[in-house]
């Protein structure tokens, strides 16, 4: 199981992601789209990366706005690889 991030860790890593916040025990982001063909799309595209890593976001669709929502549920909060998703998800057009 991975390890829990400390709350000093976890502010570190965030300040290195520009449209992530921390919710709780969440790491998060929005994206807005010009319809809701677009944010599928977006969607469809996190689904190779995700696959890849073995860990998978929390996804919300409401039409043209996708919410992403990161945490290692079996660790109970944020770990690296809640961070390391993050990191390819910026990426992600």
């Amino acid at each position: 199981m991975a390890q829990l991030l400390t709350d000093a860790e976890i502010q570190e890593q965030a300040s290195g992601l520009s449209d992530w916040k921390i919710e709780g025990s969440q790491l998060q982001t929005s994206r807005t789209f010009k319809d809701f063909i677009a944010a599928i799309e977006f969607v469809n595209k996190l689904v190779k990366p995700a696959e890849s890593v073995g860990h998978h976001p929390d996804i919300e669709i409401s039409y043209n706005k996708v919410k992403i929502s990161l945490t290692t549920h079996d660790a109970g909060g944020l770990t690296q690889k809640d961070f390391d998703v993050a990191k390819l998800i910026s990426q992600i057009d």
